[in-house]
């Protein structure tokens, strides 16, 4: 018999995810074989599984499955990819990466996940993972190139510098938004000079720290 762990996780994705039309098997795959609950925080495990928004510290939170997996199914990362996270949070969305793709840098502000990550990744056994520390809202290492680059989190507008840094036919998918409601957006690099944006389906998530809006002028 399955014990409950696995129920939850069966229900999480038969119930929540399949049900929102990611029908991608990789994607599906990845979501039974990573261990969400290994990830989540010890106050927050009983929660790992829910269609919630689980908080992790400093304001951030884990996106709820449905919307990692949607964004994982229109991203459509390749075995021999290069991905480039912004927001590490848990290190969970991280692994999920690492197990489509070829490699993953993934960066975060702040220091503890970058630790805490780190630390769980290994314990699991993944690698082909970098893990850094920074400010990396508007861009990460500006010398190369990636397929994909990925927000975990959500911005006030879409990040011009990140799409200088995708290869021809890479995606960067960001979180933006100011109001009630934000935007999942791609945006494709069809040549070296030219952009396709696509808005994919609205949510709200947690901001990055350094990506807020900035406040009204008001006097």
């Amino acid at each position: 018999m399955p014990t409950d762990i696995e129920l939850a996780r069966f229900n999480m994705v038969e119930q929540q995810i399949r049900p929102w039309d990611v029908l991608d098997k990789r994607v599906l795959e990845v979501f039974f074989n990573v261990p969400r609950e290994r990830f989540a925080p010890d106050a927050e495990r009983a929660h790992a599984f829910a269609d919630v928004a689980v908080p992790i510290g400093h304001g951030q939170t884990m996106l709820p499955p449905v919307v990692e997996g949607r964004i994982l199914q229109y991203l459509q990362v390749q075995p021999n990819e290069r991905v480039l996270e912004i927001g590490t949070g848990t290190g969970f969305f991280t692994a999920c990466l690492a197990s489509l793709g070829n490699s993953v840098r993934s960066v975060d502000i702040f220091p503890e996940f970058t630790e805490r990550a780190r630390n769980r990744l290994a314990e699991l056994g993944f690698e082909r993972v970098v893990l850094e520390t920074g400010d990396a809202h508007d861009g990460w290492a500006s010398d190369e190139r990636f397929d994909v680059i990925v927000f975990t989190g959500a911005r006030a507008t879409m990040p011009e510098a990140g799409l200088r840094q995708l290869n021809v036919g890479g995606r960067l998918l960001a979180i933006t938004g100011t109001g009630a409601i934000q935007t999942v957006s791609m945006v494709t690099r069809t040549t070296e000079s030219q952009f396709h944006t696509k808005s994919l389906f609205e949510t709200r998530t947690a901001y990055l720290a350094g990506a807020e809006p900035k406040p009204a002028f008001s006097l």
